[in-house]
């Protein structure tokens, strides 16, 4: 394994992928309990339609999502440069696919993307001092 050239701002950059790792931890358990729940279908009623949600598939998509971002996240940590690429992208759909769970979690949605938000900002504006000597 190639050295890492520390520099000053190495540590956003360890944050974020510490953050991604726990973030994306949060998420997969998130999605696991989505699928284990014993009822996955619920009804909600508007004044235009009813509306069938499945939770089942929020949770594939969590679950997958959210360990996709704990495996990019420990590559981010151990300096690649496509993890950060990789992270940066995986980081923003999740961010968007919080989106979809405000009006269920607000608090929690809100919360996961204000962490995604975080560590973009790291990999993106820190991410050239954790390059590869």
């Amino acid at each position: 394994m190639a050295a890492v050239d520390e520099q000053n701002w190495t540590g956003w950059v360890m944050f974020g992928g510490i953050v991604m790792i726990i973030a994306g931890a949060f998420d997969a358990l998130l999605g696991l309990t989505a699928i284990l729940l014993p009822s996955n279908e619920y009804l909600f009623l508007t004044d235009e339609a009813v509306i069938l949600l499945d939770a089942a598939g929020w949770g594939w998509w969590h679950l997958i999502i959210g360990a996709a971002i704990v495996l990019v996240g420990v590559f981010v940590l151990r300096g690649a440069t496509w993890a950060r690429m990789v992270g940066v992208v995986l980081v923003s759909i999740n961010a968007i696919s919080q989106m979809g769970l405000l009006g269920v979690q607000p608090l929690w949605s809100l919360i996961m993307i204000l962490l995604d938000i975080i560590v973009i900002y790291a990999l993106i504006v820190h991410g050239r001092e954790m390059k590869r000597t």
